[in-house]
């Protein structure tokens, strides 16, 4: 059984609700982080995404500034920055001005090896991508110089990083990151909440080949969950079909906003059966309080997290704010 405190997160894309505006999207993402720092969230985050209209957190590092700069205390962070899209340094720039003298002790970045995008995008954002993923461990390792107070002597430097404290965190949906995030003693966050048949083996690995470092002494994982909490188990899956229908055009190549969720019908039912869809909304936690409870429960003793990243996207931001108030005294209950 697990003993040791379990911390709770978010991870948001800050997803475009339909009939709302980019400038209400951005204040509603700072409004949920303004009440998860009331809740005692650990941290909040922001994940790259590119050409979607649908996905307001194309320039992560810009938002995490909007929304470190209307809170206090919650850590604010990429969950994550897809590196191959940039250059390390500019990368290490970026974070260490924002966790330099602007939001000391407060910013995290999150790595990943996806684009975040389409083929053509990814090519738009950078002619050499696919090189730049290969060499994502040699990436990380720039990034790391750039950071180091070592650093200070070479031709090339980030000087608004060296020597500051801003956590990388390797981030997966496979089990290839695991042996990244191992071998580099570096705490790992697996994106469970849609990527669900490695998650298992990745954790296998990341714990069974970590070697510590001065960053990190012993293995912390970290896993996503969609979590999805209302008043009673009927209004929840109400809220859920949102989500089934986000699903639906991700498998037909028809994004779209984020629709107003309606009752659950047979045929949203059948849906969610599907193998491809069942496969992806494993880890989707749906319900009233009591319900979701019992499911992250299950989980937490499943998976041994250390922390547990909470991804609720439905299309009002008061029944979001309301769902993440809820997974928060879960959370204390379950600590």
């Amino acid at each position: 059984m697990k003993t040791q405190h379990t911390k709770y997160s978010i991870l948001d894309l800050a997803l475009v609700s339909q009939g709302h505006t980019l400038k209400q999207t951005y204040n509603n993402a700072l409004s949920l982080a303004q009440h998860a720092e009331t809740f005692g969230y650990t941290r909040y985050w922001l994940a790259e995404h590119h050409n979607a209209h649908n996905i307001g957190s194309s320039a992560t590092s810009v938002l995490i500034g909007y929304v470190a700069q209307g809170t206090n205390t919650i850590k604010v962070g990429s969950g994550g920055v897809m590196l191959p899209n940039h250059s390390p340094l500019i990368i290490a720039e970026q974070f260490g001005t924002l966790g330099g003298s602007l939001y000391p002790n407060r910013i995290d970045l999150g790595l990943g090896r996806a684009p975040g995008t389409d083929r053509e995008t990814a090519q738009a954002i950078r002619s050499d991508f696919m090189d730049a993923a290969h060499a994502f461990p040699n990436e990380l390792d720039k990034i790391q110089t750039y950071f180091s107070k070592e650093n200070a002597t070479s031709k090339v430097r980030a000087t608004v990083a060296e020597g500051v404290e801003v956590p990388i965190y390797i981030l997966g949906s496979s089990t290839d990151s695991a042996h990244l995030a191992a071998k580099n003693g570096l705490p790992y966050a697996f994106a469970s909440h849609f990527a669900t048949t490695h998650l298992w083996n990745a954790i296998d690995i990341y714990r069974k080949e970590f070697k510590p470092s001065k960053d990190l002494e012993k293995p912390y994982v970290m896993a996503g969950v969609n979590i999805i909490i209302a008043d009673t188990d009927e209004e929840a899956q109400r809220l859920f079909t949102s989500l089934i229908r986000m699903i639906v055009g991700i498998f037909t190549g028809k994004r779209d906003f984020v629709q107003p969720p309606t009752e659950m019908t047979p045929d949203l039912e059948e849906i969610i059966k599907n193998p491809q869809v069942h496969q992806m909304l494993k880890y989707s936690f749906v319900g009233s309080k009591s319900t979701v409870k019992a499911q992250v429960k299950t989980f937490m003793e499943q998976t041994q997290a250390d922390e547990i990243i909470a991804v609720t996207n439905i299309y009002d931001v008061k029944d979001r704010i309301r769902s993440y108030e809820l997974f928060s005294e879960i959370m204390k209950e379950l600590n």
